[in-house]
């Protein structure tokens, strides 16, 4: 499936995040028949795909929250009602990552549903819906392989592109829970307008860089700032054997809005810094760690946590999925609830959102599920189901759970997704 191919042409290490328990790896349907006869460009546009998903949950919470959220949730914040996350469609050209020569291609995608109230860019989409299910451009992007560089090449995106740091996509099919991580919500940027590059240096190192204008952001007065942000790391593929792959990647650059902050926006930098190993333990079993640290100059804020994953494809459709994260909001200033449809890309431009937030809280979650998935027909489509059972609990004292009553808050749902 080509629904977050840029992702997995930039961090090759993330696509085993899914440990197992993911959807990925089912064929998009091509839109035109091979021939051997043709060349040249003709040759090309007979490898553009067509592939499609439909993905919807629910996160039950017996507690009953009055105001209806499940505190710390994004994709699943509304308790005890079943909702459209995405309804996606998705038309690509794959490049050759192995190839000596050029290679060139895209990636289009729409996205409607519930999600994208968190996945639009400033200027483009933002201001277009106010309900909550919503519609984005998730992927609007050229994909190139140049033999540039080195011996191996490079690998180029630019245009719309999801944020290539942690562990967790907005592709539903490319992790292994319905609901995501703290780590994956407040502390990685979620997507972007700019330029990605992979310069695979040798078979073990991969050098990643790119630039952007920031976390779900374009350009002039459609930025919330005007200063450029960017990444720098590096994959280690590989090691032990061919059983590990560790990958750093940090951005730096200001997020923070002019409307809240005036001119120091500009000065105010954002760091934020992600370390993940991925190790196959054996054919059906897979360990993942994920390390994070996330800095504000502005806020004056930042968090630390760490998240463990394991998968164990224990049967052919089935797989049992663990993840286990403790996460440390040192101020209370980043993880937090919105509570209308516009209010978190609202709280992005710097204008004023409603939100349900917390005090300084340290955070500990333990998530334990159920992926089964199965192949529709020989060579095209999917179906899904991923039931999951949660518990969120504060480490600390604090009671940001259920309307502020309660130190710790217990959901159970899952989602269900059909695709091609």
């Amino acid at each position: 499936m080509p629904l977050s191919k840029w992702k997995s042409a930039l961090l090759p290490a993330l696509a085993l995040l899914t440990t197992g328990g993911s959807v990925s790896g089912y064929a998009a349907i091509p839109l035109f028949t091979k021939s051997t006869e043709a060349t040249g460009f003709e040759e090309w546009w007979r490898g553009i795909t067509l592939a499609g998903r439909i993905d919807g949950g629910i996160s039950a919470n017996p507690a009953r929250p009055d105001n209806g959220i499940n505190f710390g949730n994004f994709i699943g914040d509304h308790a005890n009602q079943a909702q459209l996350n995405q309804f996606a469609l998705t038309l690509a050209h794959d490049i050759d990552t192995t190839t000596d020569g050029y290679s060139f291609g895209f990636t289009l995608e729409a996205s409607y549903g519930s999600d994208s109230r968190y996945y639009h860019l400033l200027g483009i989409s933002d201001r277009a819906f106010n309900s909550r299910y919503q519609i984005i451009p998730s992927h609007a992007q050229v994909d190139a392989h140049l033999p540039w560089f080195t011996k191996l090449g490079v690998d180029m995106h630019a245009g719309i592109l999801q944020a290539p740091m942690g562990l967790e996509a907005f592709d539903p099919t490319a992790r292994p829970f319905y609901t995501f991580s703290y780590t994956g919500q407040y502390s990685v940027p979620f997507q972007h307008v700019g330029m990605m590059a992979t310069i695979h240096v040798t078979p073990m190192i991969d050098v990643l860089t790119g630039i952007d204008t920031g976390n779900q952001t374009t350009f002039g007065r459609r930025d919330n700032n005007s200063a450029p942000a960017g990444y720098a790391g590096i994959t280690l593929n590989n090691l032990a054997h061919g059983k590990l792959t560790i990958t750093e990647l940090s951005r730096f650059g200001s997020e923070d809005s002019r409307i809240a902050f005036d001119h120091g926006a500009n000065e105010d930098l954002r760091f934020w810094n992600d370390l993940t190993a991925i190790y196959k333990i054996t054919p059906t079993v897979t360990l993942t760690g994920e390390f994070n640290y996330m800095h504000d100059d502005g806020l004056r804020a930042d968090t630390e946590s760490f998240v463990s994953y394991l998968s164990w494809n224990f049967m052919k459709n089935l797989t049992f999925n663990y993840r286990g994260e403790i996460y440390r909001d040192n101020t209370g200033l980043m993880v937090a609830n919105f509570l209308s449809n516009e209010g978190y890309m609202n709280a992005i431009a710097g204008r004023s959102a409603p939100t349900e937030s917390a005090p300084p809280t340290t955070y500990g979650a333990l998530t334990l599920g159920v992926t089964y998935k199965t192949s529709l027909s020989k060579d095209y489509g999917y179906f899904a189901i991923r039931p999951e059972v949660r518990f969120d609990r504060s480490l600390n004292g604090t009671t940001p759970f259920n309307d502020n009553r309660n130190s710790g808050m217990f959901t159970f749902g899952g989602d269900a997704m059909i695709g091609f």
